[in-house]
């Protein structure tokens, strides 16, 4: 292991973890083009590439650049985000299954979306400033209640308290696509289900934006978060701020679902899948944050690819929801084993 000192700055650099996220930009990037090459015109990976690099003809530059492309770069981000996202908030609750669509906050991003297509019947950006501060609203009213004067916020109370909170919201969701229109109904439980079909870059370039603030400043905060896993006490004997540090790690957690819902919709399990999976290929402990940003859009990239060549066409959510499943219920009986070990 080499260390870099720079100032207050330390940069470690792990030869298993440096590894680990090469191949997970790999394969990432090699999903996201096999998806641009997918389609009713397929369109083969050297011919995405020479598009890109704009060598091809306008033909295949106009599939390639104006079409598929801003679906890829769609689902990468929000991948990443949502992993990012993820490795956050399990490691602020130290729970594993601390994600932020079981606690909440892509719930709370969904009804506020859902607000705005079925009764304010607004545009895209207003779905998009909706879907954001549903999330927001969510996280604020979760960590409140979840609060306590001197204690801060327990990991099992915030869980606890979030799956209330979506089981809450999500039947206000369901009553809302109840008494809406047949149309808008439909409207409404597809981008429900989280989706990248008619992506645009009306819709990435915002969340693009939204990571270039976000992603460093949580990778700043990787330092004092992996303290903090030591617990309060040691975290604050080593002069961590553990409550400052975890309301900022929150605020950017939250910042970070809320734009990748807003972009993809609530794509399930993501963000409950990525840390977990980035730990046990670094096998380090503590929160991976880079490995697990790189993993949700690795995740994600793959499903998108995957929904793609299906023989009946879903979206991804769909996709990423079944594998999430088996995921989660293998994640419960392992951990269920160990507790009876």
């Amino acid at each position: 292991m080499r260390v870099m000192r720079a100032g207050a700055l330390s940069v470690r650099w792990e030869p298993r973890a440096a590894a680990v996220c090469g191949a997970l930009a790999l394969v990432a990037a090699s999903a996201a083009v096999l998806v641009v090459g997918s389609g009713e015109f397929p369109i083969s990976p050297p011919d995405v590439v020479r598009a890109l690099a704009g060598q091809a003809d306008q033909a295949t530059e106009f599939i390639v650049t104006t079409l598929r492309l801003p679906r890829a770069v769609t689902g990468l981000l929000a991948g990443l985000a949502l992993g990012l996202s993820g490795a956050i908030f399990q490691s602020v609750s130290r729970n594993p299954l601390g994600s932020p669509d079981l606690i909440g906050f892509t719930t709370g991003s969904a009804s506020g979306a859902l607000l705005q297509i079925l009764v304010f019947g607004g545009g895209a950006v207003a779905i998009t400033v909706s879907s954001v501060a549903g999330s927001v609203l969510t996280a604020m009213g979760v960590y409140l209640v979840a609060y306590r004067r001197g204690g801060g916020v327990h990991g099992v109370r915030l869980v606890l308290i979030g799956v209330a909170a979506a089981a809450m919201l999500q039947a206000l969701n369901s009553y809302l696509i109840t008494r809406a229109e047949l149309r808008e109904g439909y409207e409404a439980a597809f981008w429900l289900t989280g989706s990248l079909n008619g992506r645009d870059w009306d819709q990435a370039v915002p969340l693009g934006i939204a990571l270039a603030v976000l992603v460093p400043a949580a990778l700043l905060l990787a330092r004092p978060l992996g303290m903090g896993e030591l617990g309060d006490d040691a975290a604050q004997a080593l002069g961590v701020p553990v409550q400052r540090t975890r309301a900022l790690l929150t605020v950017a957690g939250v910042g970070l679902v809320a734009a990748a819902t807003a972009a993809a919709g609530p794509v399930p399990f993501v963000a409950l899948a990525a840390p977990q999976l980035a730990r046990r290929m670094t096998r380090r402990p503590g929160a991976q944050l880079l490995p697990a940003a790189l993993t949700g859009a690795a995740l994600l990239a793959t499903a998108d690819l995957i929904s793609l060549h299906l023989p009946v066409a879903m979206p991804v959510g769909v996709v990423t929801g079944v594998l999430g499943g088996a995921y989660l219920a293998w994640l419960l009986s392992t951990t269920g084993r160990k507790g009876m070990a």
